[in-house]
């Protein structure tokens, strides 16, 4: 039995091949428990093509768990023990996408962040507490120009805070560029 860190946070920009490597840090012909953070939305065709391009990748022995809710990937991690299979968490900015809407933080009112910052501690803690191998996907979103907007400030200050202090829990963590992995630690 290969020895694998117990966290690893895969970070990365748009299309950089984040999943698609965190998917090979787990393995292909076992269960693994993979949890979907995305939001299913009937309307957006594009959206619902994604998500089944991901979906195709996936072996047919692990198993999806629909997360879509803030409170259900730390659900996730809460119930998890030492010997279940690992679990994959991807995306994390797609799940800070949904905390920021069901906050209805957008606009920065102080009621609505201290509820972001709430969930983002849960994360956290429920990260720092799983006893199950995990391996989280998240976007890299600080490398590129400041934002035009209000709303995509606030959304790169809160992953990239988030992303730090998921780092500080993990044993392991690697930035892909341009479908390279450069192991951070």
């Amino acid at each position: 039995m290969t020895d694998h860190p117990r966290r690893t946070l895969v970070l990365g920009g748009a299309r950089s091949g984040k999943s698609a490597h965190a998917e090979g840090l787990v393995p292909a012909d076992e269960v693994v428990t993979y949890v979907a953070t995305s939001r299913r939305d009937p309307s957006d065709a594009e959206w619902t093509q994604r998500i089944a391009e991901h979906e195709a990748r996936r072996p047919s022995s692990w198993i999806t768990v629909e997360a879509g809710a803030p409170d259900e990937v730390c659900s996730v991690l809460d119930t998890a023990v030492e010997h279940d299979p690992p679990l994959l968490v991807d995306d994390l900015a797609t799940w800070l996408t949904g905390v920021l809407d069901d906050a209805a933080a957008w606009e920065r009112d102080p009621a609505a962040l201290r509820e972001v910052a709430a969930r983002c501690d849960s994360l956290v803690v429920a990260l720092r507490d799983c006893r199950a191998r995990v391996v989280l996907v998240s976007a890299e979103v600080g490398l590129g120009v400041v934002p035009g907007t209000r709303s995509g400030r606030l959304f790169r200050d809160e992953l990239g805070a988030l992303n730090a202090r998921l780092a500080e829990q993990c044993d392991h963590v690697v930035l892909l560029v341009a479908g390279v992995p450069l192991r951070l630690r």
